[in-house]
């Protein structure tokens, strides 16, 4: 099934306001749609959408306090869109939207749609500096290309597992011993879209999610300016060792932590998944610890 990963993701807040700010500042796109729902889009359209809590189009949510209401995977075609279809339809619900999107629930409880997806073409980026250009542009606009990955809380990864493995095509490509594995659907040959972390039933939910930048040096410019509009850094900057991508997490008043990353490793279907205990050595190659600016000799500012 030619799943190529997260379109979008819905998520119900109290302060509409607040995360319109946040998610700008973040440096999303915001689009407004109707019944008081906003798609916060990257350059490839895939899109963070937020509403009230009260929407009534909304799925029903794992627990009282869950923001993260449904997400929506980008498929290939509307082959791909049927076949998933097919399969689901054997065991659960499976609904049919206007749009032609399906809409379903997983088998750890979270709701999940399909659709063929929106995402435009976005030129790749520059592996050298240009000639007479400027390589480090401090005022340079830093938008989002992609929407990378989701990581959610679940109470069985190999429950989660197994419906992603054996449903819907997805492949593991690293995992942590006794946490969770890092998986890829078909249609991509990133290190992972999603990623699921053992925890206790009540902990169930989204952990965090991310958008891809076009490098690690844009990873750290655009944390700083994130953090220098009093955004709390949460880990970061750094880079991890499964996926090889850079990182920075912030808190968010999404619910959930948000993350910069850029240059992710990327895996055919010959790759061999590894596995290592969930220690800090294996978390991050390196991990940097940002400070005020400083020069040779001088103080910090």
């Amino acid at each position: 099934m030619k799943i190529i990963g997260p379109d979008e993701l819905l998520f119900a807040v109290d302060d509409l306001a607040g995360c319109h700010q946040f998610l700008q500042d973040y440096g999303l796109k915001p689009v407004p749609l109707s019944g008081g729902r906003t798609r916060y889009e990257a350059l490839d359209g895939t899109a963070i959408v937020t509403c009230r809590q009260d929407d009534p189009g909304l799925p029903p949510p794992l627990s009282p306090t869950a923001t993260l209401r449904e997400t929506v995977h980008g498929v290939v075609d509307v082959a791909t869109l049927e076949s998933i279809r097919n399969e689901l339809a054997r065991d659960r619900e499976v609904r049919r939207a206007a749009d032609g999107s399906l809409h379903t629930v997983d088998d750890t409880g979270f709701a999940i749609g399909f659709q063929v997806t929106r995402r435009r073409e976005v030129a790749a980026p520059g592996a050298a500096t240009p000639i007479n250009h400027v390589a480090v542009e401090p005022d340079r606009p830093i938008t989002p290309r992609t929407l990378s990955h989701v990581v959610y809380f679940v109470p069985d990864s190999a429950k989660a597992e197994r419906f992603y493995v054996e449903r819907l095509g997805f492949r593991v490509t690293d995992r942590f011993s006794h946490v969770g594995p890092f998986m890829r659907p078909s249609g991509t040959q990133e290190h992972h879209t999603i990623f699921f972390i053992q925890t206790p039933p009540f902990m169930q939910g989204v952990e965090h999610f991310a958008f891809h930048l076009d490098s690690g040096s844009d990873v750290l410019l655009a944390g700083t300016r994130f953090a220098n509009k009093g955004y709390q850094s949460f880990w970061g900057p750094g880079r991890h060792l499964f996926g090889s991508n850079w990182f920075w997490y912030f808190n968010s008043p999404l619910g959930c932590k948000i993350e910069y990353d850029a240059e992710m490793d990327l895996h055919d279907d010959g790759w061999q998944p590894r596995e290592r205990p969930m220690s800090a050595d294996n978390a991050q190659l390196f991990l940097f610890t940002p400070r005020p600016k400083w020069m040779p000799g001088g103080r910090p500012e």
